[in-house]
């Protein structure tokens, strides 16, 4: 019988947590009318987008999965106190150029249609699209340092998260290489990784002074040592790796 009130007090802590998940609006916003010079070639990203990667439902199922990895794995918020207030996330499958995604309006994502059209792998384009997303929505939930943080961190943050949630493309960075630790996206976040090795939920500890300003002395706070010194113990934990 003892058995029972645990059992509905862990059904009660289920049921707050999902409503609070819930309570995030998932918005996908498809440009139906495409650019002035649309081309049936043009066109195919939005068809690959409903036919090949799912379309509206796949996306906000993927988005509602998404926020729940972050609160839950990378960031560690498990109040809403801790949290950034989003109270909608937007993703607009749109015509632009330059990059495959890009992140505004602290809620908004905008998804290229010219990637999805021109995507070639080598994993599938569902494939692509989520850890796409995955990326993307990390810049929504993450501390900036009211702005203060560099780039290359809260990409390198960004890619982390890619990285844990099993959807690093082959080509990613492999564990040493390089001479610096904010030299590349996936670069910092294999050095991340590194240090999350050496305190558990580094990431959410870096994160959370971030709501206010960043300085590199987070890094030593956290694991009593420079960025520096850090930075020469994972070179010396890959010996030979350029």
């Amino acid at each position: 019988m003892a058995s029972l009130p645990i059992f509905l007090c862990t059904l009660l802590i289920f049921l707050l947590s999902f409503n609070e998940i819930s309570a995030v609006k998932y918005e996908v916003i498809v440009d139906k009318a495409g650019p002035k010079n649309a081309t049936d070639k043009t066109m195919g990203g939005i068809e690959k987008f409903h036919k090949v990667i799912g379309g509206v439902p796949y996306t906000q199922q993927i988005m509602g999965q998404i926020n729940t990895f972050m609160w839950s794995t990378i960031l560690k918020q498990n109040t809403p106190a801790e949290r950034k207030s989003v109270d909608t996330i937007q993703v607009f499958i749109t015509y632009f150029f330059g990059s495959e995604a890009i992140t505004w309006g602290g809620n908004k994502i905008n998804v290229s249609v010219y990637y999805l059209d021109m995507y070639e792998g080598p994993n599938t384009l569902k494939w692509g699209f989520t850890s796409l997303l995955y990326h993307e929505m990390t810049h929504v939930f993450q501390w900036n340092g009211e702005k203060k943080a560099p780039s290359n961190l809260l990409e390198g943050i960004a890619d982390y998260t890619i990285l844990k949630a099993n959807y690093a493309p082959p080509g990613f960075n492999k564990p040493g290489s390089r001479s610096r630790w904010d030299a590349r996206f996936d670069i910092t976040a294999r050095f991340l990784e590194y240090c999350d090795g050496l305190v558990p939920g580094f990431v959410a500890k870096l994160n959370n002074p971030m709501r206010k300003t960043y300085d590199v002395s987070f890094f030593k706070n956290i694991t009593g040592k420079p960025v520096e010194q850090l930075w020469k113990d994972y070179k010396a934990k890959h010996p030979g790796v350029k």
